[in-house]
């Protein structure tokens, strides 16, 4: 695993960062390490709108979208 090391962070951020690690019950290092993997597990925009070019470009039958609404309803 590498190590990161970030400079000139403002006092009142790491204020709010370490009460934020605080408030989840983590170390400061554990609760960066958990905000960096979320971060860069989330799709960026452009990811997100080749995704809906892809979903638009689709042709969906009335089956196809029946199928989906129940599926959607299976997960009450």
């Amino acid at each position: 695993m590498s190590v990161l090391t970030v400079r000139d962070v403002p006092e009142d951020q790491i204020r709010v960062l370490k009460t934020r690690a605080a408030q989840a019950g983590k170390s400061l290092q554990a609760y960066m390490q958990e905000l960096i993997a979320r971060e860069t597990t989330k799709p960026t925009m452009a990811d997100m709108a080749a995704q809906l070019e892809r979903e638009a470009a689709a042709e969906y039958t009335t089956a196809d979208v029946l199928a989906a609404i129940d599926e959607g309803r299976g997960g009450r």
